[in-house]
C-alpha cells in the first residue's frame, strides 16, 4: 500500500475497506442513482469513473443517473457520456460529448438551479442516492471525510446514500485540511437562520461527517482536477473590465455602493476570469469574495494584496495552473473558505451581505430578459447554473457580455432572448464592451433604447432601433410593446 495513502486514512477502521477500484466499482448496479462529489471541474471522483467505463465499454448497459454538484471532469462526464454509460444527469455540465449526448436526446437532463440542487436531495424531491462517491482529501481520526478542492453537495450525498465509496486523492496536498467549513440548515420546520454575516465567518465543521457503516470501499487516486485553460483576455473582455470598474467608481461616487465593496461574486468561466483581473489594476481596496467558484483571477487578486478573504464552494483552478497554485497554496489557505453550495448559493446570505453579482449570458433582449443556457431556443450548451441564486437576492445584480459573437457576424443583444433564463425583474445592469446599460427603475421603452445605445454592437444598433420603433407602432399593448414575427426574424445566436 502506498505510504503517503495509508498516512491520509488516519482513522485505521478504514483501512480493512481499502480494495483495488475495479472492485469498489462492482457496488455500483445499472440503473443506480449516485452522488458524486465535484463543482466546475473540482474534487470529483476519477478512478471509479474510469472503471465505470471500461465496464460500459465492454458491453454492460449501465443507465446511471448521475447527481453532482456542478460541472465534472473529462475522466467522468466526458468519458461515461462517450461509452453510453449515462442515462440522466443532473444539475449541471460543460463537457461537450455529454452536451451533444443530450442534445442528441441519448441522455435525459435535468437544469436545476445549483443552490437548490442539495435541498431537493435533502426533502426527497428526486430518486433516492443509491451511492456516494466522495473524493478526499484525508480520512480523519473520527472516520470524516475531508474533502479536496470542492466541497459542492458531497455533505449531503454522503448523508443520503445507502453506500459510500471515497477516494482519497494524494496529489491533492494534506494541507487542504483545514479550508473546509461544512454546515447544512434542518429541513422545514427546523430550520434556522445562518449565523454568516461576514465572508470570513465559519459555522460549521472542517470535514464532512460519514457513517462508517455505509462506507463500502476507500480507493486511492493521484489524478489531478483536469480545469480548463483560461481563455486569454482581449481588448473586448478589456473594454468590458473597463466598464465594469467605471460602474462600480460611479456607484461609489454616489454613495449607492460602500468602499471597501460589498463581497463579489462571479460566474465561472473565461469571460468572468478576465473581468475579475482588471480588479487587480483598480483603485479598489479590501476586497472581498463570496462566490460559487474561486478562479485563477481570485488568487492572483490575492496575490496583488487586492482580495483580503474568498469563500466559494470550488477551487477551479485552470490545468496549466494547478502545481504551481498547490505548491504555493500556504500562501492563500489563511484566505479561503470552501462551503456546501446550499450555503454559498444561500438566498439569506447572498441578501444579508449585499453581494455584487456578476454573471455572464449567452444573449440578452432589449427589454432586459437574458438567456445563460440555450441556442436558438433549444440547443443546450452548459445550464443556468447557479447565476439565478445570486442575481434574484444580490444587491447589486449585473449580467456581462460581449456584443458579438461569431466574429462579429452575429449580435448578442437581441429584439427577444429564445430562452429566458433571468427576467428584467432580476437584472440592474447589462455589461458589454461597448458600454453600461443601468437598468433601474426604467420603463421596458426606456430599457430598451438604454441597452440599445448603450450596449449593442453599432453595426446592428439601427436594426434593433427599428425593430423597437415597429413594435411601438404596431403593438397593441404600449407597455411593454413586442413584435413576436419581426423579434424572431432577427438573427438570433
Amino acid at each position: 500500500m502506498d505510504k503517503e495513502f495509508e498516512k491520509r486514512i488516519r482513522d485505521k477502521r478504514y483501512l480493512t475497506k481499502v480494495m483495488e477500484p475495479a472492485e469498489a466499482a462492482k457496488f455500483i448496479n445499472p440503473n443506480m442513482t449516485l452522488g458524486v462529489s465535484g463543482f466546475t471541474i473540482a474534487g470529483y471522483p476519477k478512478v471509479i469513473a474510469g472503471e465505470l467505463a471500461k465496464r460500459a465499454d465492454n458491453g454492460e448497459k449501465l443507465d446511471l443517473t448521475v447527481y453532482s454538484g456542478a460541472s465534472l471532469g473529462d475522466e467522468f462526464d466526458g468519458e461515461l457520456a462517450r461509452k453510453g454509460a449515462l442515462k440522466k444527469r443532473i444539475p449541471y455540465q460543460t463537457n461537450k460529448d455529454l452536451r451533444n449526448a443530450i442534445n442528441d436526446g441519448k441522455v435525459g437532463y435535468h437544469d436545476v438551479p445549483l443552490g437548490l440542487m442539495p435541498v431537493w436531495v435533502k426533502r426527497n424531491f428526486l430518486n433516492h442516492v443509491d451511492v456516494a462517491i466522495i473524493e478526499a482529501t484525508a480520512i480523519d481520526e473520527n472516520g470524516n471525510i475531508i474533502p479536496t478542492t470542492s466541497v459542492g453537495t458531497s455533505n449531503i450525498y454522503a448523508e443520503c446514500a445507502d453506500k459510500i465509496i471515497i477516494e482519497v486523492n494524494t496529489y491533492v496536498p494534506a494541507s487542504l485540511e483545514g479550508v473546509h467549513d461544512v454546515y447544512s440548515p434542518e429541513n422545514p420546520p427546523y430550520t434556522k437562520p445562518i449565523p454568516i454575516t461576514k465572508v470570513d465567518d465559519r459555522i460549521g465543521t472542517p470535514y464532512i461527517k460519514c457513517d462508517f457503516d455505509k462506507v463500502v470501499a476507500v480507493v486511492h487516486s493521484t489524478i489531478p482536477d483536469n480545469g480548463r485553460k483560461v481563455v486569454p483576455s482581449d481588448a473586448e473582455f478589456d473594454a468590458m473590465a473597463k466598464n465594469l470598474v467605471n460602474f462600480l467608481k460611479n456607484e461609489v461616487e454616489h454613495k449607492r455602493l460602500c468602499n471597501p465593496l460589498p463581497p463579489i461574486q462571479a460566474g465561472v468561466g473565461s469571460v468572468s476570469n478576465a473581468v475579475l483581473e482588471c480588479l487587480k489594476d483598480s483603485d479598489f481596496e479590501d476586497l472581498t469574495v463570496y462566490s460559487e467558484v474561486l478562479q485563477n483571477s481570485i488568487f492572483d487578486l490575492i496575490e496583488a494584496g487586492k482580495v483580503k478573504c474568498a469563500s466559494g464552494t470550488s477551487l477551479t483552478i485552470s490545468w496549466d495552473k494547478i502545481d504551481e497554485f498547490f505548491k504555493n497554496f500556504e500562501k492563500y489557505k489563511d484566505k479561503i473558505v470552501l462551503r456546501p453550495q446550499e450555503i454559498s448559493n444561500h438566498p439569506e446570505v447572498i441578501r444579508r451581505l449585499g453581494i455584487i453579482a456578476i454573471n455572464t449570458v449567452i444573449e440578452a433582449d432589449i427589454y432586459g430578459n437574458t438567456n445563460s443556457s440555450y441556442i436558438n431556443g433549444c440547443r443546450l450548451m452548459n445550464g443556468v447554473g447557479g447565476s439565478g441564486d445570486y442575481c434574484e437576492n444580490a444587491g447589486l445584480s449585473i449580467f456581462i457580455t460581449k456584443s458579438t459573437a461569431k466574429n462579429g457576424e452575429i449580435s448578442c443583444i437581441v429584439p427577444l432572448v429564445s430562452h429566458v433564463d433571468h427576467t428584467i425583474h432580476e437584472i440592474h445592469a447589462l455589461i458589454t464592451e461597448q458600454g453600461v446599460a443601468d437598468l433601474r427603475g426604467l420603463d421596458p421603452i426606456e430599457r430598451a433604447k438604454t441597452i440599445i445605445e448603450n450596449c449593442a454592437h453599432p453595426k446592428f444598433k439601427q436594426e434593433l432601433y427599428d425593430y423597437l420603433d415597429k413594435a411601438i407602432n404596431t403593438c397593441e399593448y404600449k407597455e411593454m410593446p413586442v413584435d413576436i414575427e419581426d423579434a424572431y426574424k432577427f438573427p438570433n445566436i
